[in-house]
């Protein structure tokens, strides 16, 4: 039976090598914090991070994750929601439906991890994620108060 490496435990599963990482995630694994919106890579909802790079879910068939990646899910960004951008979050009330917000929060802890203090252009470069609410000014003001390192308090 294959595995995965899916936030630092193996975790068998039995999906057809074509099935999108996104469904065995989902419907295999009980992960459903990832979630599903466009199916074709475009909103980016469905982003997990694969040996820390962003990547959407939805396209990547579970056969193309090699066993040793590390598969990092919304749900494995912090233990107890303590990561600088879930508080960032939480104080500035980014969401407001929230659907994005997981895939959006994995994008930006990929960038804070490459660029710890992004710039306004470096965050139009690298969140390309799509927010149905249209939270963009708050999703930057979290970002750059995570990097501040001035988020205080735990997730809503």
């Amino acid at each position: 039976m294959p595995t995965l490496n899916v936030n630092g435990q193996n975790r068998p599963h039995d999906a057809e090598p074509e099935t999108p990482l996104l469904w065995v995630l989902r419907e295999q694994l009980g992960l459903t914090g990832t979630k599903y919106g466009c199916g074709i890579a475009a909103c980016g909802a469905c982003t997990v991070h694969i040996d820390g790079v962003p990547t959407r879910s939805c396209v990547r068939p579970v056969a193309t994750v090699e066993p040793q990646a590390k598969v990092v899910t919304i749900e494995g960004l912090s233990p107890d929601s303590t990561h600088p951008l879930q508080k960032a979050w939480a104080q500035l009330d980014v969401p407001q439906c929230g659907f994005c917000q997981s895939g959006m929060l994995m994008a930006a802890a990929a960038l804070l991890k490459a660029k710890p203090h992004p710039t306004d252009q470096d965050i139009d470069e690298h969140i390309t994620n799509i927010c149905r609410c249209g939270t963009y000014n708050r999703v930057r003001a979290a970002i750059k108060l995570a990097a501040a390192g001035g988020a205080k308090g735990g997730a809503a």
